[in-house]
């Protein structure tokens, strides 16, 4: 009788192996049901299940800031005042994701085991457009789960260090991938609103300060006419995700910090409910 690998201590044959440098492909050798797009949905009907909006993004010279807000939406109801919606993806990147958040949560583990799957194997980095184009293959394989109305696009940012610049990355439920070369973007229910505002007050020499404010000013515009995005709480301290990938790599500003941020633009909004016309951060 042979033994079980677990019980001797031993890896399992599958682990020692060569094979693809992708862990997804590793997945769907050796145990294809870990995948979500494997997952078991009901045959009539649409799911209901938490969605997650809205997430921006701006570059600056010396990086570029990625944030999202607090709100998770199940048809009518809040289904989450706090949900994270902005996570590292490895040392100079970061995801943000709009959609389904059960899902694009699990898909975002997935995609951090992904890059460290693949610098281990391959003792090298993913290119910044490399990590882009794994994630648009994983989107990719999510179109089933996506026509049964569990979509998960997200926005993909990062340093590029061979180009010494920030750059964003945004995506359909096909797995379409595109940069955004104007220099910031915006995806989810509240999108139409943030992009609005980003193109109002953006200018390619912003600080990082001033790049971190630009984010709040778009998700503030979001929430003020989109009932999905949650804007800032301040009688909770519920406030925006903000990240800033720099050549020093990923950051997440502190609740300290962005306090300062959210209730300077409060205050200015206190006088300016619409926000500011025009570039004058």
């Amino acid at each position: 009788m042979e033994a079980n690998p677990r019980s001797t201590g031993r890896l399992p044959a599958a682990f020692l192996t060569p094979g693809s440098s992708s862990f997804m492909d590793f997945l769907a050798a050796h145990q294809p049901d870990l995948l979500p797009r494997n997952r078991q949905l009901p045959a009539q009907g649409v799911v209901e299940a938490p969605h997650g909006t809205t997430i921006v993004a701006a570059t600056f010279p010396g990086g570029v800031v990625l944030a999202g807000d607090r709100r998770a939406t199940m048809g009518n109801l809040i289904a989450q005042r706090d949900i994270e919606k902005v996570f590292p993806a490895d040392e100079y990147s970061a995801v943000g994701i709009a959609g389904t958040a059960g899902l694009a949560v699990e898909m975002v583990k997935l995609f951090q085991l992904e890059l460290e799957h693949f610098e281990k194997v391959e003792g090298v980095s993913l290119s910044l457009e490399g990590k882009a184009n794994r994630l648009s293959t994983m989107i990719r394989s999510n179109l089933g789960m996506a026509m049964q109305g569990l979509a998960v696009v997200p926005l993909f940012a990062g340093w590029d260090v061979d180009r010494q610049k920030g750059r964003i990355f945004s995506y359909d439920v096909t797995g379409g991938r595109s940069e955004e070369a104007v220099g910031y973007a915006a995806t989810g229910s509240g999108s139409l609103f943030a992009r609005g505002a980003l193109k109002k007050l953006f200018r390619e020499d912003l600080t990082e300060g001033q790049a971190a404010t630009l984010v709040v000013q778009a998700l503030y515009d979001a929430a003020d006419d989109d009932s999905a995005t949650g804007g800032p709480d301040l009688a909770r301290r519920i406030y925006p995700v903000v990240t800033v990938i720099t050549d020093e790599g990923f950051r997440r500003l502190g609740e300290d910090e962005l306090a300062q941020i959210v209730r300077a633009v409060h205050e200015r909004r206190l006088e300016e409910p619409d926000g500011p016309r025009a570039a004058l951060l």
